[in-house]
Order: structure tokens, then C-alpha cells, then sequence
């Protein structure tokens, strides 16, 4: 590939000042209309196909088979790949590899010459049968299998964590368990509307203003927990999946009961990167709206991420969740976080 890292970057840092700050696509300031178009305004699609990976991200035990998960790759030229960032991307809740937000990111990191891996976590993307386990909040020892197994086979030097929503979640998790050992191939991690409080993220999904999203996650969520019963019935009960009206529901009868946890409140508390934040030692980008129909970030949160130099916050007035729509301008294409953390990555990469 003939384009360098540098003269991508320049043509990036060209286009920064159409938005430097954000300022939301006009008539769409709302939290509610960014959040929408956002999820369902289409991407430009241009990477080459994907080299679909199973990746083993916990082995056989007395009580369970292995489970994998599928990462869909992009690799830069052999010659160069090992020099070059790459960047495992993370999906947010009933998501996969073919969200919107992930081909959006992808497709500029691949132009930048990054290495692309399009993480699916564990049932998701159509990989149901691949575990014989649900997936949650807490799994971020899963991305952490991934970057390991891809460094090591390619001897990968600068890896940088993007995640969204729960995948922000998962990222910014890992880093702070990894803490001061974290391996020094991971240069950054960034986390978009990452949902780091958990338990009172879920409870504002069933505030009446957010019931449709909540519905939404929740007829995702059972369709899943059924597709597991079906591959699965000597573990899986489908009655448990009756009546269930809210996420928190769901993750209490579900989720905790399956997963080892007593309940939703002990699920939320363990898996919730909140608890580590103060431990996070890689540079780190975490991007909020403050109009976020759902994710709520509480005050202690806030106090841990300000007292930690590691972690640079960036809190727009507008923006709702994983959004941040802007204004297309001039060869802009106003997808301003996927801008902003490409920079971010950029600068870290070599460092």
C-alpha cells in the first residue's frame, strides 16, 4: 500500500478544522433524533473482505465446551502488518461486526493503512453455536483473548481498543484490570458512550421516554436467549424468558442466573468498568453526550476519571448515543467521534 500513516494523517488533520469542537447536524441537536439516524444512516463500505477468524476466548472445562468468537479482519500487506496499528473494534449490545458504527470506523482506519479486526462477541453476529455460553457485560477478558492471540500470531506492536456502548464498557474494563501491566503493544483505548455504570444505565432504558429502545434490546435479547435454548437444552430453561419486561429483568432471571452472578445488582457491580477506572494506565479517550437518552456516567465515576491523567473525557452538550452527527462538509463526512478517535489513535500509535 503505497499511502503512508503520515500523508493519511495530514489529510485528516486538514478536514479537523471543520470540527474541531462538535456542533450537532442541523435539525437533528436532539439526543433522541442523533441517536436514531445514527443507528440507521448508512456508512460508506469499502474494505476489502474480511478474513472471518474463530478465536478461542476460554477453554473446556468439567462444566463447559470452549468458546469462540468470530473476528472479521482486514490485514495491511505482510511486509508491513506487524508495524502498522491495528485496531479491534467492539460492538455494543445486540450488535455484531456489520454495526454501522463498526464499518464507519473501519473503513477510515483501513484508509489510514491500520489493520482492521471486527470483533463479534461471544453469540453475536450468528455465532450462537460457537459457545455454549450467553454473553455480558463483564466478558472483557474475551477482548483481551483476542489481542493476545493476534499479536502473537503476527507480532503485532501497536493495538488500540475502540468499543461502543457495552463494548466500551468491555475496553475500558480490561484496561483497567490489565492496570500497570498492561502489554506494551497496547498503545490506546477508547470508549464511545461507553456504558460504565451499569446498573443505572439499565434503569433509565425503562424510563417511558426510553422504553422504545429498551423494547427494542429486550425482543433482540429473548430471540437470542431462545436461539440458546434451542442449541442448547440441557442448560438452557426458555421458560425463564416469560413476562420479562425490562432489561433489568432480563438480566436478573437471565444473565446473573446463567453467569454466575446472585443477581442483576451484583451483575452490574462486577462487570461495570466504573469500579477500575482509577486503575486505567494506557492513554484512554472516552466520549459522552450529556443528551444520551440511556447512558448515565454517576458522579463517583466522573470524580475517578478526572483524578486519572490517563484518561482524556470528552463531554459534548449534544450527541445522544454513539452518534455525534455533525454537519458534512467539504469532503467531511460529519461522523465527528469517528473522526475524533481516529486522531486519538493516530496520535498514540507510535508512541
Amino acid at each position: 500500500m503505497s499511502t503512508t500513516i503520515e500523508s493519511v494523517t495530514a489529510s485528516i488533520a486538514e478536514h479537523a478544522a471543520h470540527a474541531p469542537e462538535f456542533a450537532p447536524r442541523r435539525f437533528f441537536s436532539n439526543g433522541h433524533l442523533q441517536t436514531i439516524l445514527g443507528n440507521f444512516l448508512p456508512r460508506t463500505h469499502s474494505l476489502p473482505p474480511a478474513e472471518s477468524v474463530l478465536v478461542e476466548v476460554s477453554p473446556t472445562t468439567n462444566t463447559h465446551i470452549a468458546s469462540q468468537v468470530r473476528c472479521d479482519c482486514h490485514w495491511q500487506p505482510a511486509e508491513v502488518r506487524a508495524a502498522r496499528p491495528t485496531a479491534i473494534i467492539v460492538h455494543g449490545l445486540e450488535g455484531s461486526s456489520t454495526s454501522q458504527y463498526v464499518i464507519g470506523n473501519a473503513n477510515k482506519l483501513w484508509q489510514t493503512g491500520a489493520n482492521i479486526i471486527r470483533m463479534n462477541m461471544r453469540n453475536c453476529g450468528g455465532t450462537e453455536a460457537l459457545t455454549p455460553t450467553l454473553y455480558h457485560s463483564g466478558l472483557s477478558t474475551d477482548v483481551e483473548a483476542v489481542m493476545h492471540h493476534f499479536v502473537a500470531l503476527f507480532s503485532l506492536t501497536s493495538i488500540s481498543l475502540i468499543g461502543y456502548s457495552m463494548g466500551g464498557n468491555l475496553v475500558l474494563k480490561l484496561a483497567g484490570d490489565l492496570a500497570a501491566s498492561a502489554p506494551p503493544q497496547l498503545r490506546s483505548v477508547i470508549g464511545i458512550s461507553p456504558a460504565i455504570d451499569l446498573g443505572p444505565s439499565a434503569d433509565a432504558l425503562h424510563a417511558p421516554q426510553n422504553r422504545i429502545y429498551e423494547m427494542k434490546f429486550l425482543r433482540d435479547l429473548l430471540a437470542r436467549y431462545l436461539r440458546k435454548a434451542a442449541l442448547f437444552p440441557q442448560t438452557y430453561d426458555p421458560a425463564l424468558a416469560r413476562a420479562i419486561r425490562s432489561i433489568r429483568q432480563f438480566d436478573d432471571r437471565v444473565t446473573a442466573f446463567y453467569s454466575g452472578f446472585t443477581g442483576a445488582d451484583d451483575y452490574y457491580h462486577r462487570a461495570a468498568a466504573a469500579r477500575v477506572l482509577d486503575r486505567i494506565a494506557v492513554p484512554t479517550l472516552i466520549l459522552n453526550a450529556a443528551d444520551d437518552p440511556f447512558v448515565r456516567i454517576l458522579p463517583d465515576s466522573r470524580e475517578k476519571i478526572a483524578a486519572n491523567t490517563n484518561i482524556t473525557f470528552l463531554e459534548t452538550t449534544h450527541g445522544g448515543h454513539c452518534a455525534f452527527l455533525t454537519t458534512p462538509v467539504d469532503g467531511y463526512d460529519g461522523y465527528w467521534a469517528e473522526h475524533t478517535l481516529l486522531r486519538f489513535l493516530l496520535s498514540k500509535s507510535a508512541s
